[in-house]
């Protein structure tokens, strides 16, 4: 049975009347030869049926689908985290995965951007923790790129689709974590300022200080990049302080990993002298010494779901919400302790 008039049949739609998953049927549709014959009749026969036609009018059989995933930084660990969650979810939908850092200067000019998309036949774009211009949006969405951004540093327009993790909750558990130890000197070693994921963690951190009736210290609340060197130097400028704090929430755990460096090199001990919580819960948490505690956003789900998300978007389907949310969770390791009473000076 054909779409209602004014209805154009989705790839969903397909898959749910051949009774088949939807990257099953989008194997199908590219002719992935990897599923069974008597599952490729049935959503071909759906396929006739329906009318479905892809949005872009029907695809060589032969080739797949292609889409593009663009980082900021290619070789950080949750970089890594996110293209392994992308790729596998591509894998499952027989969807080719392009990965490129964000171009700049003048290959990250709207027009020149989205046309080499197009040229190169992308249908999709994934793009992590980079600023998007509203002129670089507004092309994609002109050359009929289809767009979802990953913990984005800024969003254009608010119709832009973007996947990110309960960075507020996450802010607040880590700081209710070091109140529950004694710990009422809490500094934060936060993210870019324009960075909304960066922002969100800041406002759980001075929700749950107001909720414990803590007063917020603003000479306790430092921004940096996502990273190990600014790790570094606002662990050392909070610990160089009259006053030093006995705990620090880091925004990442590259971040968290620096301010226990700069403790080491002023001859404190974690958590004996500083109790110190990351947020990510990539590989370098578990490699730290001590291992880290963190707040643990799901960065390969993230990944899948974007990819999902972009698919669903490539076949003209409504989307119930343009931000998707995945849970927070607060992982105890050893870089957390009771304040021992030698942390302030």
């Amino acid at each position: 049975m054909r779409a209602g008039a004014g209805q154009r049949t989705t790839l969903a739609m397909v898959a749910e009347a051949a009774g088949v998953s939807l990257p099953t049927a989008s194997k199908v549709l590219n002719g992935r030869g990897d599923v069974a014959a008597a599952t490729r009749g049935r959503v071909e026969k759906a396929v006739r049926e329906l009318g479905y036609v892809p949005v872009s009018g029907r695809r060589n059989t032969n080739q797949n689908r292609i889409v593009d995933l663009v980082f900021d930084d290619l070789v950080s660990p949750y970089s890594l985290e996110v293209l392994r969650g992308v790729t596998q979810a591509g894998a499952e939908a027989g969807v080719d995965v392009v990965v490129s850092r964000a171009p700049t200067g003048k290959a990250a000019e709207a027009a020149n951007w989205a046309g080499k998309l197009k040229t190169g036949g992308r249908e999709g774009l994934i793009v992590v923790t980079s600023e998007l211009s509203l002129e670089q949006v507004e092309a994609f969405a002109r050359a009929g790129i289809a767009l979802v951004v990953i913990d984005p540093l800024n969003l254009p327009r608010v119709e832009v689709t973007s996947v990110g993790a309960t960075n507020w909750s996450g802010g607040l558990t880590a700081t209710e974590h070091l109140l529950s130890l004694g710990h009422q000197r809490i500094a934060f070693a936060g993210g870019p300022r324009q960075a909304s994921c960066a922002r969100a963690r800041l406002h759980g951190y001075r929700a749950a200080l107001e909720k414990a009736g803590t007063a917020a210290d603003d000479s306790l609340v430092l921004h940096g990049a996502f990273g190990y060197p600014d790790g570094l130097e606002m662990g050392g400028r909070l610990l160089d302080l009259p006053k030093r704090p006995t705990a620090v929430f880091a925004a990442s755990d590259a971040t968290a990993v620096g301010v226990m460096e700069a403790a080491r090199r002023r001859g404190l001990r974690v958590p004996q002298d500083l109790s110190v919580v990351g947020f990510d819960d990539t590989i370098l948490a578990t490699l730290a010494t001590p291992a880290l505690t963190v707040v643990r956003q799901p960065l390969p789900d993230m990944g899948r779901v974007a990819l999902r998300t972009l698919l669903r978007l490539i076949d003209g389907e409504s989307l119930d919400s343009h931000h998707v949310e995945l849970a927070t969770k607060l992982v105890v390791r050893d870089s957390t302790a009771a304040i021992s009473g030698q942390g302030e000076r």
